[in-house]
């Protein structure tokens, strides 16, 4: 009796973690999903741009890994800050809060001083 006990209960958990787990899948979708739009918002401009930059960041990251850490690492980056200065585009071009505007801005400057870093890090060891 304990031993049947034990794997009724047994399998309920199992069935319960088992659930549990298919519904963090369904709910999280990992990186690529950022910015999935919903039917109502498909055909928006701030969408289509929003998905463009996303896109076009997610393509230019899937680098050839070297082995080497540090290169890897300024290749990588280097699309994934243009890709935030893409973004801040956007919000630019069809956002209207102030604060945001601002910040918008302030990414730009940033992550492109960070490109011109990365870009001359790499030229001047020969990647």
């Amino acid at each position: 009796m304990t031993t049947t006990r034990s794997l009724l209960a047994g399998a309920a958990l199992f069935a319960t973690l088992g659930l549990a787990g298919l519904a963090l899948a369904q709910g999280h979708q990992g990186h690529g999903s950022h910015g999935a739009a919903t039917p109502a918002t498909a055909d928006s401009p701030a969408t289509k741009d929003y998905k463009a930059a996303n896109d076009k960041m997610h393509k230019e990251m899937n680098i050839s890994f070297s082995g080497d850490a540090d290169v890897d690492f300024a290749r990588g980056m280097i699309p994934h800050h243009q890709g935030a200065v893409d973004m801040a585009k956007v919000v630019l071009a069809h956002g209207k809060d102030p604060e945001l505007r601002k910040l918008a801005e302030s990414v730009i400057t940033e992550q492109e001083k960070e490109i011109a870093f990365l870009r001359d890090w790499l030229k001047k060891r020969g990647k």
